[in-house]
C-alpha cells in the first residue's frame, strides 16, 4: 500500500530528484511520464536524490494513457492552478495518485478538461509575478497532508529523545 506521486514530462532534474527523496521518505511511489527533460543518470539528478534515488519505487511510462491503462481503477488528482478545489478538502485514501505537470506549463488542458471534479490547487498569494509554487514543494505539501489524513502510516516520528 502506498501513495503515488504522478510527474507528467518533468524537466527540471533537480525538482524530480528532491521528489525522489520526499518518496523515498514517505514510501510513496514515483511514476514518471515521458518524454523526460533529462536523463535518470544526469549528474544533477543523482545530486539531489542523492542515496535515495535507488530507494524509490520508481515506475516510467510511455505516455500519461499508458499509466491510466495500468491502473483502470486508480483515484487520481491533478494538482493545478487553474482548480477551485483546496487540496485540504479531499478525504484522500492509500493508493491515489496526484499529477503533477511538467514545469513550464503544467498538465494539459485536455486532460485538466476531462477531470474538473478531481482538480485540486494549493492557496498562493497573487503576486504579479508569481505562477506556482515550486514542484517539488508543491509535492511535498499535497502528499504530506495525505500521509497526515490516513494517520503517517508506516511513519516513524523522529525526536530529540528517541
Amino acid at each position: 500500500m502506498a501513495l503515488n506521486i504522478v510527474l507528467h514530462e518533468p524537466e527540471i532534474p533537480s525538482n524530480t530528484g528532491n521528489i525522489a527523496r520526499t518518496c523515498a521518505a514517505t514510501g510513496t511511489r514515483l511514476h514518471l511520464i515521458k518524454p523526460l527533460g533529462f536523463s535518470t543518470d544526469d549528474k544533477m539528478l543523482k545530486r539531489a536524490g542523492l542515496d535515495y534515488w535507488e530507494s524509490v519505487d520508481i515506475l516510467y511510462y510511455d505516455s500519461i494513457q499508458a499509466l491510466f491503462d495500468t491502473y483502470p481503477n486508480g483515484r487520481f488528482y491533478y494538482a493545478t492552478t487553474k482548480s477551485k478545489h483546496l487540496y485540504s478538502e479531499v478525504t484522500y485514501l492509500d493508493e491515489d495518485f496526484f499529477v503533477f505537470g511538467k514545469e513550464t506549463a503544467g498538465i494539459p488542458m485536455e486532460i485538466l478538461e476531462k477531470n474538473w471534479d478531481t482538480t485540486i490547487t494549493i492557496p498562493m498569494g497573487e503576486g504579479a509575478r508569481l505562477r506556482s509554487l515550486n514542484l517539488s514543494n508543491a509535492a511535498a505539501i499535497i502528499v504530506y497532508e495525505a500521509l497526515r489524513q490516513l494517520d503517517f502510516p508506516g511513519l516513524k516520528v523522529r525526536g530529540v529523545n528517541e
